[in-house]
């Protein structure tokens, strides 16, 4: 494929620091870090971006980051090319943190990797001034969505609200000086993959059952057993999964992070955590809605007591159209890759489907690992794919919509219809899914 003078800047400069982008995502690799804890990943990402002599704003969202090329021309255009700082709890992982428990077993690493790759490229004097727009390096915190009663500590010291980094970020206002953005997703295989289908959204709960502690052996009669009342509502909660559509692909996966304090005692307190989701809003309220009946029921049964704490998650993935100039960048990176088209719908979730609800948002996967997503097994086989690849891809595609008086980024955001107008109106929206509940 013919390409132009500064297209092949670009793939020269990723090809000359090789090393550096792959030296930079394995030290990322093996020093993973959990949501909203992403302190250290934080910092080695600023560190290089104020190497190459780029503004940075951090401490958004607690340890989000943003880094600045060309901001005399946002006016134009400001694109912005996501990355994600936080890895998995999966201690049994080859290149997990012994400190954390973390790793990235997602590869976020690599999307790390990539757009530290892309400023590299992009802030060479000769690249940048053909890029008639502003790039925002966006590193960003807590994509994957756990530790819910740690993120309701944070809620409770006032330090965030939504358990999402780009839902807090949105929140937060630090999306308002983007037009649209860039992504990227590792996914086990050969193939590139450009373009993205629907995924679910869902909202989070954490359940308390509270009950009465007595001994065990001498006076179980004198107690109320919450693990008792919590297994009843565990059971309404199965018996209730009839009820739930095929075509509404609802996911509610409990588990229970706290059990009782001691094998004698009656237990008092019982912490169910659980996300609760499905292909579509209504879907996903309907199914919380049972998922706390469930509960109220083995609450009365067992005459304990149950707080329901639901907490915004993340709306569902929007289907996306695979973007021309990204695969174009596919096809000048990787010549030799198969590049297909994304389709269908995934139960998993993300909270890039949050920014698509704003501005648009165009994606693509590399692959270079084997195992699945999320599990011990996962393994990088091809750190050229994995990295340098996701690098080039990142940052032709920023070259393909931002050169040419950015006349492609503007064409994209004038025609797109936004759910919602502003993060204002949706902060308003995700509200309504914050709420605290307690049956006597």
């Amino acid at each position: 494929m013919k390409m132009d003078q500064t297209e092949k800047l670009i793939l020269e400069a990723i090809d000359q620091h090789r090393d550096e982008i792959i030296e930079f995502a394995r030290d990322i690799y093996d020093h993973g870090e959990l949501g909203y804890k992403e302190f250290n990943t934080a910092e080695k990402f600023i560190k290089k971006m104020k190497e190459l002599g780029l503004r940075t704003e951090t401490g958004l969202a607690i340890t989000g980051t943003k880094a600045y090329l060309n901001e005399e021309k946002k006016d134009t255009a400001s694109l912005a090319l996501l990355g994600e700082l936080d890895a998995l709890r999966i201690p049994e992982h080859a290149h997990a943190n012994p400190e954390t428990d973390a790793a990235h077993c997602c590869g976020h690493h690599a999307q790390m990797a990539g757009i530290f790759g892309a400023a590299l490229a992009l802030t060479v004097p000769e690249i940048a001034e053909k890029l008639d727009g502003q790039v925002v390096f966006f590193a960003t915190p807590a994509e994957e969505y756990g530790e819910i009663g740690f993120k309701n500590e944070l809620r409770a010291q006032g330090k965030i609200k939504y358990g999402g980094g780009k839902c807090e970020l949105l929140r937060i206002g630090a999306f308002d000086d983007i037009d649209l953005c860039i992504t990227h997703h590792i996914a086990p295989g050969d193939d590139i993959i450009v373009g993205s289908g629907t995924g679910n959204g869902f909202v989070s709960k954490v359940i308390r059952c509270l009950g009465k502690a007595a001994h065990a052996a001498g006076t179980p009669e004198q107690g109320v057993n919450a693990l008792s009342a919590a297994s009843l509502g565990l059971q309404a909660l199965g018996l209730n999964r009839e009820t739930f559509r095929d075509e509404d692909c609802v996911r509610v996966h409990p588990i229970i992070t706290k059990g009782g304090n001691l094998v004698n005692v009656v237990p008092d307190e019982v912490v169910v955590e659980t996300l609760v989701r499905a292909k579509t809003i209504e879907a996903f309220t309907d199914a919380a809605k049972k998922t706390d009946r469930s509960f109220h029921a083995g609450a009365t049964a067992m005459g304990a007591k149950v707080e329901i704490t639901t907490l915004p998650g993340y709306l569902p993935t929007l289907a996306e159209e695979a973007l021309p100039e990204l695969k174009r960048a596919a096809e000048l990176s990787a010549p030799e890759t198969n590049v297909i088209e994304a389709s269908g719908h995934t139960g998993g979730s993300t909270d890039v489907g949050d920014v698509q609800h704003l501005m648009p948002v165009y994606t693509f996967n590399t692959g270079g690992v084997k195992g699945g997503l999320h599990q011990v097994e996962f393994e990088v086989t091809d750190e050229e794919e994995a990295y340098i690849v996701t690098a080039k891809m990142f940052a032709l595609g920023a070259y393909g919509l931002l050169k040419e008086k950015a006349a492609r980024s503007r064409e994209l955001v004038k025609n797109y219809k936004p759910v919602f107008e502003n993060s204002a109106k949706y902060a308003e929206f995700m509200d309504q899914f914050d709420s605290k509940e307690v049956l006597e």
